[in-house]
């Protein structure tokens, strides 16, 4: 079995020490390397280049802001998920410009940050929607409706159920077409609005306004 590589950064060794510790339980995950700092992070991403690399947001010599952009820059292969102690809306959005894959909260569960791992691996978006809600919302009252022509109706339906947390499996049972198809799909959507997530794809088109709040979910819409 083909293992997900994986590199951790974070400047909290308890943290750091903790994650390490439940992904060797997990058969499909490798931990490959593991950092302090940002600059050493990606250190570790030019020798090694995982498939994965969890980082936080803050962490001295090089944050992690600035390093996921250098990650995505020289090794755009890699996903990057942030998981950090903060929510701040500017740090969310600049992960995501950055080409962060997905933005989680320390208080995640760890079978959760585990589930997350393997997610961006295959290019799904993970993030908190209680963090973002705000910025969702501020997105939302300053959307400009432009640009709808740009997705065709089945890909902006393949959209709508992503922005739901949908996986590719889901979607493509509630669309009644593959997982294949869903795939297809959501490249195009990527490629049209010039983004790498399933994460910023849904920002872009909240935005746009060519989905809104009433298209999360409905528990976090309150």
């Amino acid at each position: 079995m083909t293992k997900i590589t994986v590199v951790i950064a974070d400047d909290h060794p308890g943290f750091r020490e903790g994650l390490v510790s439940s992904l060797k339980h997990e058969q499909d995950l490798e931990v490959i390397g593991v950092a302090s700092d940002g600059e050493e992070a990606l250190k570790l991403v030019r020798e090694h280049k995982p498939d994965v690399v969890v980082l936080d947001v803050t962490m001295p010599k090089l944050n992690g802001l600035e390093a996921t952009r250098l990650i995505k820059q020289e090794c755009p292969k890699t996903a990057v998920l942030v998981v950090t102690a903060f929510g701040y809306q500017s740090y969310v959005l600049n992960s995501l410009r950055a080409g962060a894959a997905g933005y989680l909260l320390k208080t995640t569960p760890v079978s959760q940050l585990v589930g997350a791992i393997r997610l961006v691996h295959v290019g799904e978006g993970v993030f908190d929607f209680k963090t973002v809600g705000t910025l969702l919302r501020r997105m939302e009252n300053g959307k400009v409706k432009s640009g709808i022509d740009e997705l065709q109706n089945r890909q902006l339906e393949v959209l709508k159920l992503a922005a739901r947390g949908m996986s590719n499996k889901e979607i493509a049972g509630s669309l009644e077409i593959t997982e294949r198809t869903v795939q297809t799909h959501l490249v195009s959507i990527f490629k049209k609005l010039g983004v790498s997530s399933r994460t910023e794809a849904v920002l872009r088109a909240l935005r746009e306004g060519w989905i809104t709040l009433d298209d999360l979910p409905a528990n976090e819409n309150n």
